[in-house]
């Protein structure tokens, strides 16, 4: 049986390192992901005197008039305030079109429920929420929900998502694992 010599052995040894990272590369190695820009959807939900009712996703804040067209116009014709039609909605907007006096269409701007606004990863408004709104993101109990509505009550309202560490039982800890959850709008 012939050996090979000591410049084969070495060559052998390269070829075998070769494969070996071929193969790490191949099967275990994943480079990072390039950093993409995260896409906000923005989320409104019609309701009312309209063709196609309910929830409507769109890359960019939509106008009145492209989410009543998104959803197929008005059931009849009518009178729509013109001036209205260009005010651009955020996340989690309720359009309620309710048919007022005669052939005049009223539009009125909501907020859409907190189910659904949990859905889709949009926060609550700290200063509306309800003790069963809060009750409905997880790791809140209706002991923490009622904690949040007094402290709200005592204070008028909150002032910044921060505040939520006042609450009674709500730490550092706590706060940072639920801040994601709540938002607070400026008082309209």
């Amino acid at each position: 049986m012939k050996h090979f010599s000591l410049q084969q052995q070495w060559v052998l040894f390269f070829i075998a390192l070769l494969m070996l990272g071929i193969l790490y590369f191949k099967f275990y190695y994943h480079p990072p992901l390039p950093p993409e820009e995260i896409v906000k959807e923005i989320v409104i939900e019609v309701l009312g005197e309209i063709q196609k009712p309910g929830i409507y996703i769109s890359k960019v804040p939509p106008t009145i008039k492209e989410i009543l067209e998104k959803a197929g116009g008005l059931k009849e014709a009518a009178n729509v305030d013109k001036n209205s039609l260009s005010e651009v909605l955020e996340t989690g907007t309720l359009l309620n079109v309710r048919r007022g006096s005669s052939q005049e269409i009223k539009i009125k701007i909501e907020r859409m429920e907190a189910n659904k606004l949990l859905v889709f990863s949009i926060p609550l408004d700290l200063n509306r929420a309800s003790v069963e709104d809060l009750c409905l993101i997880p790791g809140i109990g209706e002991s923490s929900a009622r904690d949040i509505v007094n402290y709200r009550e005592r204070r008028k309202r909150f002032g910044s998502v921060d505040e939520l560490k006042n609450v009674k039982g709500f730490g550092e800890k706590k706060w940072k694992e639920f801040r994601e959850f709540f938002v607070v709008r400026k008082s309209e």
